[in-house]
């Protein structure tokens, strides 16, 4: 077999170029290989259309690689590709990308096993197998706005540590004034304990974003893995709100059931170590970048890095949005269950309609939905939401505290009509484990 080659591809007067690595002929079987690149224009070919796609196709161009009959994959010298280009506007990024078969029903563009090395005048694109590929050149943010985020999300953490301080002091106050009342002690150190993760978290987020450019990277892995396991055991923390409301409301179990906060505390806890030591073993944690359009590095974090980027995606994304469809689902029961009590007359209508309000609000707030953001801030094309995103969950913590000082304050226990007054008084037997 023949050694690499260095192809150029015209298009438009535009050079690029592909070197092939000698590992990819090595392994083939004959001593010749069709070597065969395809540049196609998916403007006019209507191919390649991913659904709500942020980035746009560089010069709408696609090119294809294949050698001899076979798939090659797992490349340890990577395929190189060149792409061409000017100098890029500051308000988009380059990304390498390839037509991956497998995302939705007819594909998409995945970054996976592929390394982006932009340039003045051209990106190159290291990957470690043959398919279509493409430059995507992604919207993204300025260099003001990334630096507002940052200073809003410091801030932030600030003030939700100050809130979550008085929480804590506030229920354990409550506790010791209602020691008698087992199902509202429960209730309370459900709270505790996700406020609590809430406090550990924007700890974590201060102490990685602050010291992770001047530590040394094993103390860097420590901190984000640390990181990553304070913010699962806010999604476990949720999901057992969630789990506990069920019960309340809909299961209606009457049993005693021994150790039931003891146990919760054992999951909310316990689970994510689980999850941190499998990613900690495949050594997924390291400094991590945050980057401008220009490539000028705004933060250093100590979080998952970039190469193990699935771990992101399957242990905080999708943990994440099965424990929200679960929770907005009991949001859902338990609001028309407290619909059809007031119908019945079981509930008195309460005329102080802010309390209403306030109280679905602290309810969003226990079950997650100020995370749903993250969800529509896929893209850095939507700097409104990440403004949300960053304020809203800042402000988690004070809405919870406010809810709870509406929820227990012992001069509102008269307050009739309203989701709180279902919690607080707990018309179903008491749930203990």
């Amino acid at each position: 077999p023949q050694g690499p080659r260095l192809l150029n591809l015209t298009e438009k007067g535009k050079v690029g170029k592909i070197q092939l690595p000698r590992e990819i002929f090595r392994s083939l079987s004959s001593w010749t290989a069709r070597v065969v690149v395809t540049v196609l224009n998916i403007q006019k070919l209507g191919m390649f259309k991913e659904v709500n796609q942020a980035g746009q196709v560089l010069n709408d161009t696609v090119v294809g690689i294949t050698v001899g009959e076979t798939s090659i994959s797992g490349l340890r010298d990577p395929v190189q590709l060149t792409f061409t280009h000017g100098q890029l506007p500051p308000s988009v990024t380059p990304q390498c990308v390839f037509w991956d078969l497998r995302k939705g029903q007819a594909g998409g563009w995945s970054s996976s096993g592929c390394v982006t090395q932009p340039g003045d005048q051209g990106t190159v694109c290291s990957c470690d197998h043959l398919t279509f590929f493409t430059l995507l050149l992604n919207p993204a943010l300025e260099k003001s706005t990334a630096q507002a985020l940052m200073a809003v999300a410091t801030a932030g953490c600030g003030v939700a540590m100050a809130f979550s301080i008085f929480t804590i002091t506030f229920c354990i106050i409550v506790r010791c004034r209602f020691r008698s009342e087992e199902t509202l002690r429960i209730n309370l150190g459900l709270h505790m304990n996700l406020v609590g993760s809430l406090f550990l978290l924007n700890l974590a987020f201060l102490l990685s974003s602050s010291l992770s450019s001047r530590t040394q990277l094993g103390t860097c892995k420590v901190l984000g893995g640390f990181t990553h396991y304070c913010l699962l055991c806010c999604f476990t923390w949720m999901a057992l709100e969630g789990c506990h409301l069920y019960l309340l409301f809909v299961k209606v179990l009457g049993t005693y059931i021994r150790h039931y906060l003891a146990k919760l505390c054992l999951v909310g806890w316990g689970f994510p170590v689980l999850v941190v030591g499998v990613a900690g073993i495949i050594d997924s944690y390291g400094k991590y970048q945050i980057q401008t359009a220009d490539h000028q590095v705004i933060a250093h974090l100590c979080w998952i890095t970039s190469k193990h980027l699935l771990v992101h995606y399957i242990t905080n994304c999708g943990y994440f949005g099965l424990i929200f469809l679960f929770n907005m689902a009991v949001f859902g029961v338990v609001t028309q269950k407290t619909c059809c009590l007031r119908g019945t007359g079981a509930v008195q209508v309460d005329h102080k309609a802010w309390k209403v309000t306030l109280v679905a609000m602290g309810l969003f707030c226990l079950l997650g939905a100020t995370w749903a953001l993250a969800f529509l801030t896929h893209s850095t094309t939507s700097a409104t939401m990440l403004y949300l995103f960053t304020i809203l969950n800042s402000l988690q913590g004070i809405f919870i505290f406010i809810w709870l000082v509406v929820l227990y304050y012992p001069k509102m226990k008269e307050s009739t009509g309203s989701i709180s007054h279902i919690i607080r008084h707990d018309k179903t037997t008491a749930v203990s484990q």
